[in-house]
């Protein structure tokens, strides 16, 4: 924690709070907002739907291989510069995007939009820690995971409309808008949050120590784990939200939003009971709890898919507990992870988002595909991503139970 922390941020707490979780949002709205106009692009630009999914490829693989990056290169330069050069770069690519006349162009500058999109989630992580004690971290850190969480259900009705009364190049141009907007919000207000003396060498030989620190570590990977997957049940169904509430409940497009609602309204209500429970729950019991939550609905989902036939009166309210159940545990996941080592919290944001990112990317090119047509198959999908992140938690609860309290 910066020693003046009390000094370079005399707002309200949630102000910065907002402030970092607009950051957050930029990722998840980066990979949603423009899928409602994957139609529309691919026969705008006469894409094959194998090449309108290299477009979301591109991004994401951008963004995993840079997310090994900014973390360290936060803990190196501070927390501010990344930040900005990140959303400057994003800003550039995403007018690229937008004057884009080929599929090969737009995959090109999705890459570069993947490159540094990373740097707003990983570094406003670092920032936390560097700016409050546990406790308080904690209840910012619930707050950013209201919007976090919220971003994926609210970005593909943003894109849908857009679309529908404007046209593809819009989203892009929507996203180059965000991206300055939150550029000039972080040169005004953001503050250098890591203190002189916690400056790491930006060197690779010192570099190359600290990744084989983080990752030989057993607490770090499980950690990571119990953080970075269990989220992709609930994305599973936002990336198959089309198929799932088209095809399988026979819900009008004008009827979808019902869904993103629910979920939004299960995630804001779990990060603001975490916040509430901060300093009075030890983080051990309210993760614990987080994971019975998500695992007694996920049975519940199973057998109802099992025996019945999806119905929308049901079949969407079992996420909207699961998304209460992730936002109740999450943040305190992520802290733990970000104290195992506190001289590199910038690496360990970082390695933390890439075990996230390779799971959204696994769902998004081979999960989603695969089951988005079937009920009963998203429901064992989403359940198996949870329970990898039960597993790694209980795992480490085991081997090492002075974690978390």
């Amino acid at each position: 924690m910066h020693p003046d922390a009390a000094r370079l941020w005399t707002a309200p707490r949630w102000a910065l709070a907002i402030l970092l979780a607009l950051l957050g949002m930029l990722g998840p709205f980066s990979i949603d907002t423009y899928i409602p106009a994957f139609a529309a692009i691919g026969q705008s630009l006469q894409a094959t739907p194998v090449q309108m999914q290299q477009t979301l490829s591109a991004y994401l693989l951008g963004f995993a291989f840079m997310n090994l990056f900014h973390g360290a290169l936060s803990d190196s330069f501070g927390r501010r510069p990344v930040i900005l050069w990140g959303l400057a770069l994003f800003a550039l690519a995403s007018v690229g995007c937008a004057l884009s006349q080929s599929v090969g162009q737009l995959i090109f500058f999705r890459a570069l939009q993947g490159f540094s999109t990373g740097a707003g989630i990983v570094v406003s992580r670092a920032v936390i820690r560097d700016m409050f004690p546990p406790h308080e971290a904690q209840r910012v850190m619930s707050q950013v995971t209201i919007f976090f969480g919220v971003a994926p259900a609210v970005a593909p009705m943003i894109g849908g409309l857009i679309a529908q009364y404007l046209n593809w190049h819009a989203i892009f141009w929507f996203l180059v808008a965000v991206g300055v907007l939150l550029w000039l919000a972080n040169w005004r207000l953001l503050p250098e949050t890591l203190h002189a003396s916690h400056r790491q060498p930006f060197q690779v030989g010192h570099l190359m120590r600290g990744y084989g620190q983080l990752l030989s570590d057993p607490r770090f990977m499980l950690l990571a784990l119990a953080s970075g997957v269990p989220f992709n049940g609930l994305f599973l169904y936002v990336l198959s939200a089309p198929a799932f509430l088209g095809e399988i409940l026979q819900l009008a497009p004008t009827q979808f939003f019902w869904f993103f609602v629910l979920n939004i309204s299960g995630i804001m209500a779990g990060s603001w009971l975490s916040g509430r429970k901060a300093g009075k729950v030890s983080p051990k019991n309210q993760i614990l709890q987080g994971f019975r939550i998500m695992l007694a609905v996920s049975l519940i989902n199973l057998v109802a898919n099992a025996l019945f036939d999806p119905h929308p009166l049901w079949s969407m309210w079992p996420m909207t507990v699961f998304a209460f159940g992730w936002a109740l545990m999450v943040p305190v996941v992520t802290l733990l992870v970000l104290d195992l080592h506190p001289d590199r919290r910038g690496m360990a944001s970082s390695l933390q988002a890439v075990v996230g990112s390779t799971a959204n990317g696994i769902v998004a090119g081979a999960v989603a595909p695969l089951v988005m047509h079937s009920a009963l198959g998203l429901a064992v999908m989403s359940a198996a991503f949870m329970l990898v992140g039960l597993v790694a938690w209980l795992w480490l609860r085991r081997r090492w139970p002075e974690i978390g309290g």
